[in-house]
């Protein structure tokens, strides 16, 4: 998610979009043909996108060079990945498909379906269209959208740094950093003198974390410097003297020009707090479901879904509830009252901290062994667990997680927000974590990085989500919550709380809602922590339609389930399911019903 020098790049996509056109008359066959262009297709979209090298620890050999690379955020960047997309479909479009397996026939189908929704996007007048991801948004600069968060995670986080080599690519990416802002300044100025402008609460979230993330940066142990000192502690150099240097004399120049936009929007905006309320609203909501859903479900159709989901959740928690003698006022009351109980909760201090994460490790360390019963084959499930860096915790949700390189050298993380341990308890933890970590998006992702790479660099937000809620409900089905009535209770409860997202994204972005109204309504449904809830109720703010893939991915893969088991009676077997959905990879939820009927078959 990050890049190199705007020229260098666009030199680059020039080359890559050559190298794409080149007929594929060395390749025998129509299998051999698909193969070799879907490992062209991936390797143009890391060359556009580098920072996806680094997280899938495929910088190496003669790719190392993309180590030291930024992605471009200029209109320019734009683009060269526009013309990518148009010619790959081209080239999809030219293939035999005589004879050709079925995995790589859905390969193929993936690719296709993940550019041209992200063509879709890229047609608006404004935003971000991700290929193959999840954090479309209108907003190019926001609290939980831009370099200024994205580069620090990935320096911490991902970048590798083990000789002198290494070291010179962090400075390459940190000198990279100033061209990559600039980029996104120069959109976000263009988008709002075409009238675009956030809302007035999220622009403040997004100017104070960018003003500490700035002053944090120009500490020798701070997000840019930081991570290069504690990794070159063994690497004869001046490094931390060259980081220091880049950081004062560009890097923060750059951001103090990304803020002062900020702080010119903030003049202009209003709370109105949907992107129904902003030129071109509409269609760019229909484009925000879609990417969001991989459906064409209208907002009235998924917004009756939510609300339905939310009575069906609600009579389940009452009974738990009950059974545990609280029975005085509405479920989500209920639910605030005992997330607050002293026997519940992990306290505020860093002391509070290291027992949120203990808590969470001993979660997936019981998790681990009842995968048998749920797998026939096991992936490693290599993971660790991190705090978000400082500057991205205010605007960010609880926790969020995925898998680490391919060759598991860069293990796969959950980074949990401990900037307010109290938004975390006992009966909230262990639904977070088999969400994020195992059998969730760590687990699921590693399947998907045993297909041909382009599969791991293209996601579906309705199939990643679906999935990772789905694994909520294995951990229940395996028994996690056996003796423990507050945790299966924070399992419905973090059903409800994605019930209520359909309920609360089609409100704000297709009725009008305001924040609180929206803020009130997620309250009232869930029982979620009001400091939890502000992050949630905002983040959809910001990512139009991201919120409705949860619930929807989640219902989706239960319905093939269910037809599974009605078409296979006695052979049917939950291990082999589960193991068809995950060996078949991140799809959109049409193909997800092909991948079954082809399992259905085969048994």
């Amino acid at each position: 998610m990050t890049n190199c020098d705007r020229r260098t790049l666009l030199c680059g996509s020039v080359a890559t979009l050559a190298a794409l056109s080149v007929p594929l008359r060395a390749a025998k066959g129509s299998g051999a043909a698909a193969d070799a262009l879907l490992d062209r297709l991936a390797w143009g979209l890391l060359e556009l996108e580098p920072g996806g090298a680094t997280s899938l620890g495929v910088d190496t050999g003669a790719r190392a060079a993309l180590r030291g690379k930024l992605d471009d955020r200029s209109q320019a960047g734009v683009e060269a990945r526009r013309s990518f997309l148009e010619d790959g479909l081209k080239q999809i479009a030219a293939l035999p498909r005589t004879g050709m397996a079925a995995a790589t026939a859905t390969s193929l189908a993936v690719v296709e379906s993940a550019f041209r929704t992200t063509l879709e996007g890229m047609a608006l007048p404004y935003g971000v269209a991700t290929i193959g991801g999840w954090r479309n948004t209108p907003y190019v600069v926001i609290q939980n959208v831009g370099g200024w968060l994205d580069l620090p995670q990935m320096l911490e986080g991902d970048q590798p740094v083990r000789d002198a080599r290494d070291a010179e690519f962090y400075l390459a990416r940190l000198a990279a950093m100033p061209a990559l802002l600039d980029g996104e300044t120069a959109r976000a100025a263009a988008a709002r003198a075409g009238g675009l402008v956030p809302p007035d609460f999220l622009l403040d979230k997004a100017i104070a974390g960018m003003t500490r993330s700035m002053a944090a940066s120009a500490e020798p142990d701070g997000p840019l410097i930081g991570p290069l000192a504690r990794k070159t502690t063994d690497i004869p150099g001046n490094w931390t003297a060259r980081a220091t240097r880049i950081v004062a004399q560009t890097v923060l120049p750059a951001l103090e020009r990304q803020r002062a936009e900020l702080q010119v929007q903030r003049a202009l905006a209003t709370g109105d707090a949907g992107i129904s309320a902003r030129p071109h609203g509409a269609a760019w909501y229909a484009y925000g479901l879609h990417a969001g859903t991989t459906t064409r479900r209208t907002p009235q159709d998924i917004h009756a879904v939510g609300l339905a989901q939310l009575r069906e959740l609600g009579a389940q928690m009452d009974v738990i509830l009950r059974g545990m003698g609280l029975t005085s006022g509405s479920v989500a009351e209920r639910m605030t009252a005992l997330q607050a109980r002293p026997d519940q909760t992990f306290g505020s201090d860093d002391a509070a901290r290291a027992r949120i994460v203990a808590y969470m490790q001993a979660r997936l360390d019981a998790m681990r062994g009842r995968l048998p019963q749920a797998f026939r084959r096991l992936a490693r499930g290599s993971l660790e667990i991190r705090r978000m860096p400082l500057a991205e915790e205010a605007g960010a949700p609880a926790a969020y997680g995925g898998p680490g390189s391919i060759d598991g050298k860069i293990p796969g993380k959950i980074w949990v927000n401990l900037g307010d341990p109290t938004i975390h308890n006992r009966v909230s933890i262990p639904d977070l974590v088999f969400h994020e970590g195992i059998p969730g998006h760590v687990w699921q992702g590693e399947y998907a990085q045993q297909l041909p790479l382009v599969r791991s660099i293209l996601a579906f937000n309705a199939y990643s989500e679906g999935w990772a809620l789905y694994a909520e409900q294995l951990a229940d089905e395996l028994g996690m919550y056996d003796g423990d009535p507050a945790g299966r209770l924070g399992y419905l409860m973090g059903l409800s709380w994605r019930a209520a997202r359909l309920v609360v994204d089609t409100g704000i972005h297709a009725m009008g809602w305001s924040r609180d109204r929206a803020l009130a309504t997620f309250m009232d449904a869930t029982g979620l922590a009001r400091s939890n809830a502000i992050s949630e109720v905002e983040r959809y703010c910001s990512w139009p339609g991201q919120a409705c893939g949860y619930m929807l991915g989640r219902l989706e893969i239960n319905a093939q389930r269910e037809r599974a088991r009605a078409a296979l009676g006695s052979r049917y077997d939950l291990r082999d399911f589960n193991q068809a959905v995950v060996d078949g990879g991140n799809v959109p939820l049409d193909v997800l019903a092909q991948n079954v009927s082809r399992y259905i078959t085969a048994a």
